[in-house]
């Protein structure tokens, strides 16, 4: 995709309007930084143009309507409250005439009762706000709601969790269509994790609140810098002074998967970096991302997304001449 070319991504909104569910999509795919191509241009449009009320206690101004939605690549429903009330015909027909051609929809914690109202999420899995999760099941039986991940993505339309996950839905998005490199860059200026699997756990309240003796920050600072070195649960646990079930627990509090699945997706995402920015040879990146072998990071390739290095590399290698 040429910078000529951008990717236009419109956020559909309704009042009252979260500022946040919208901010996470703006800031990813809708803020120029220094430094970094321009791949997106981002744009707001509503039902009827005009000063909009948001959940934050002011109006905005939105100027396009819904005829911007024709134009967009991604459509973006970054919240929909109340979600008992259901998008007008117009704005179930604008998001339905989108997705049949072709452009991809993604909604943002409540933005996924839109969706379901519009029979977009109908025989699929899709998630929202876990405190949401059985409103959104009891209301369209034809929806599989999974409220424990932080986002669901069948390709032409996806789902988010609340608030945070909403940026991580995006950031996902900004890998699949730019490659790792690109994302991760997006990412480091924003200050985030560059990549949370959508299967992880969603931060909802237990129901006995665990007290956490510490951040793993550090451990997984430490760890991050060690990916080539065969480190397991007993190296971190060892590290971080603790017994290896003691460190499973926190995993589980803190990042929401297990050590072994958080070093497999940071050795995958390495992997991914190196088949973007390097020549190197597929046992040279397996080595240094930790993965042993060609064969085993053609596994874990083939199991995680569905496509071997080669292809990967293929599609997202990046050209000497275009840094950024």
């Amino acid at each position: 995709m040429s910078p000529a070319a951008p990717h236009r991504v419109v956020a559909l909104v309704h009042e009252p309007q979260s500022t946040f569910e919208l901010a996470c999509a703006a800031e990813v795919f809708g803020i120029e930084r220094r430094g970094i191509s321009t791949r997106y241009v981002f744009g707001v449009c509503t039902e009827r143009p005009g000063p909009l009320a948001t959940r934050a206690g002011y109006d905005m101004a939105v100027t396009d309507g819904l005829d911007a939605l024709d134009r967009a690549d991604t459509v973006v429903v970054p919240g929909w409250t109340p979600t008992d009330e259901a998008p007008s015909p117009a704005v179930a027909d604008a998001l339905r005439r989108a997705h049949d051609r072709g452009a991809r929809l993604i909604s943002i914690c409540s933005g996924a009762f839109a969706l379901a109202h519009a029979g977009l999420l109908d025989g699929r899995s899709a998630t929202t706000h876990w405190a949401l999760a059985d409103e959104l099941a009891a209301r369209f039986p034809a929806v599989e709601v999974d409220p424990d991940v932080l986002y669901v993505d069948h390709g032409d339309v996806a789902t988010s969790a609340g608030a945070g996950a909403g940026v991580d839905l995006c950031l996902h998005l900004v890998r699949a269509d730019q490659g790792a490199a690109y994302a991760a860059r997006v990412a480091r200026n924003m200050v985030m994790p560059p990549h949370r699997e959508g299967g992880q756990l969603q931060y909802a309240a237990p129901a006995h609140p665990a007290q956490f003796d510490g951040s793993l920050a550090p451990l997984l600072a430490w760890a991050a810098e060690r990916l080539a070195e065969p480190i397991g649960l007993d190296d971190l646990a060892a590290h971080a002074g603790v017994s290896a079930r003691t460190l499973a627990r926190r995993f589980a509090d803190q990042v929401g998967v297990s050590p072994g699945q958080w070093l497999l997706g940071q050795r995958i995402s390495l992997a991914r970096e190196l088949l973007e920015s390097t020549d190197l040879p597929l046992d040279a990146v397996a080595r240094r991302s930790g993965l042993s072998s060609a064969t085993n990071l053609r596994r874990r390739f083939l199991r995680a997304l569905g496509t071997t290095p080669g292809g990967y590399r293929r599609a997202f290698r990046t050209a000497p001449q275009d840094p950024h």
